[in-house]
């Protein structure tokens, strides 16, 4: 059985060379067409809204951060110095959120891989900032330089996945101080995708908008009239701002440039045991930190971050793509658009392997952040063991998965011609229609076409050596990563992003304590 199984794997290599993405969905930002899923009323939501500007006037959230505490002391918040708690007025809040826009779009080198945030706009990114990678061939393992450039390939070739959401893997084989730079380096030249950039310090972020700002060729008041890249902050919660990514969410914000807000709220152990209880804590720890953004800056891009979900309560271990953590993308989607903002999901899930509990998982989070009408979904591609890898399996599963969710949002024609009334007709009570006019002029595309299932039935595919989806699905990555060809970039681009790279890497990069 193995012998005919590493058989059939030649096979399918031999076959698919060139071919492996050929029938993918084309490149296109899709948009939803179903209504959103509200899993509470109005009233209800206006509840956690209320009792979110309770904890933000009366308990006050933590901003770890000298330059913040300043921002809101002068605009007349309540500033415990020793503490750095600070107790926002929720008249005050709740004028700053009128300032942030409801959609905008955000432009990438390629203009053309544009993607637009907002309103009934929807977009994936692949699984971001695991330290381990894991495969059939060499199990789980530390992220390497050559499995970060690979996962960026995977990325810029699937045409379901529309922006690079932060580092596929960590490469642990390059030192913190100048990871980043060997990291946008790799990305700028390999993918032409909207790129994230990390708030984790001032040199990650300037350095990282000056390479993009390079690769784009154009100079810095033409660049940073319109978004050209994002950054997420999370919140350390429960309701505290750390130092580092209120550093770079300001410094992004000063340039106009979006910022993801997403408190890290898993019920019962960093937030209230109870769904709303938990939404209630996000809520505020999100809202405090836009409403600093737009005093910053009013206008500044922001996206409503959601990752809301539960714990083991036996092991206290998180737990994703729980029918809890469904409930709650659905009611973050319902308080985003009480604000009027976009908003970020995840596909996420507990497995630690490319397995049946992968996927469901993973299926139950996109149906959560899909259903509620997130805007922006990380981790959609290739997310493993709670966050912790990213497998190469995993990811070409998740993006068969990502492009039925883009299929079923496509409008449904009914036009005459649609209902078929004369095909009906023409086949009878004792025909069948494979051989209709109906359907021969149609067949080619009526429906969607698989990338990764095998639809034979089970001789041929035992035939074929019987391959389980995740050993297809081993075929098919190492396929894509043998024929891919890197996004165009101009030759004196190329050169002037190395030569910032030597420059910055001879400087140290960013400090650390190690």
């Amino acid at each position: 059985m193995v012998a005919m199984r590493r058989s059939a794997q030649k096979k399918l290599n031999k076959g698919r060379v060139r071919s492996a993405l050929a029938g993918q969905l084309p490149w296109e930002p899709p948009s939803y067409t179903d209504p959103p899923i509200c899993a509470v009323s109005d009233d209800e939501i206006e509840a956690i809204h209320q009792a979110s500007l309770d904890v933000i006037e009366k308990i006050g959230i933590q901003f770890l951060n000298e330059e913040a505490l300043d921002v809101l002391r002068k605009a007349g918040c309540d500033v415990d110095e020793q503490s750095q708690n600070v107790k926002m007025d929720r008249q005050w809040v709740a004028s700053k959120l009128t300032h942030a826009p409801s959609e905008f779009t955000i432009t990438p080198r390629n203009a053309t891989k544009a993607i637009t945030i907002g309103g009934r706009n929807f977009c994936f990114g692949q699984v971001a900032s695991p330290p381990n990678v894991m495969d059939l061939d060499k199990g789980r393992r530390p992220g390497t330089r050559k499995d970060y450039q690979d996962l960026i390939k995977l990325t810029q070739a699937y045409n379901c996945l529309h922006t690079i959401c932060g580092y596929p893997v960590e490469p642990m084989d390059l030192h913190a101080s100048v990871r980043h730079l060997h990291c946008f380096y790799d990305a700028l030249t390999l993918s032409d995708k909207v790129i994230h950039v990390y708030s984790l310090g001032k040199e990650r972020v300037e350095d990282g908008m000056e390479m993009i700002r390079i690769a784009s060729g154009l100079p810095a008041d033409e660049f940073y009239k319109t978004p050209r890249l994002f950054t997420n902050i999370n919140s350390s919660s429960p309701l505290k701002h750390d130092y580092p990514m209120l550093d770079g969410a300001m410094r992004m914000a000063r340039l106009g440039q979006p910022v993801v807000i997403t408190p890290f709220t898993l019920a019962g152990a960093m937030a209230p045991v109870t769904i709303v209880g938990a939404i209630v804590q996000q809520n505020a720890e999100t809202l405090a930190a836009i409403a600093l953004l737009q005093e910053i800056n009013p206008g500044t891009p922001v996206i409503y971050g959601a990752f809301t979900s539960n714990v083991d309560m036996k092991t206290g271990a998180p737990a994703f793509g729980t029918p809890e953590y469904v409930r709650a993308m659905q009611i973050s989607g319902q308080m985003a658009r009480r604000y009027n903002l976009p908003w970020r999901g995840s596909n996420a899930n507990s497995s630690n392997a490319p397995d049946g509990q992968a996927v469901w998982e993973s299926a139950f989070s996109l149906h959560g952040a899909t259903s509620g009408h997130a805007n922006l979904i990380y981790h959609s591609a290739g997310w493993l063991e709670g966050g912790l890898s990213a497998s190469f399996e995993k990811f070409v599963m998740d993006c068969e998965m990502l492009q039925q969710v883009i299929y079923t949002q496509k409008p449904i024609s009914v036009t005459e011609d649609d209902l078929a009334v004369d095909a009906i007709k023409e086949v009878g009570p004792d025909g069948h229609f494979f051989g209709a006019e109906h359907t021969q002029s149609r067949y080619k595309d009526a429906f969607y076409s698989p990338l990764l299932s095998d639809w034979s039935n089970y001789e041929a595919w035992e035939e074929a050596g019987a391959l389980w989806t995740h050993q297809r699905a081993s075929v098919q990555y190492k396929t894509i990563l043998n024929e891919f060809e890197p996004a165009p970039l101009d030759a004196a681009l190329t050169e002037e992003l190395g030569s910032f790279v030597a420059r910055r890497l001879e400087e140290g990069g960013a400090p650390t304590d190690f």
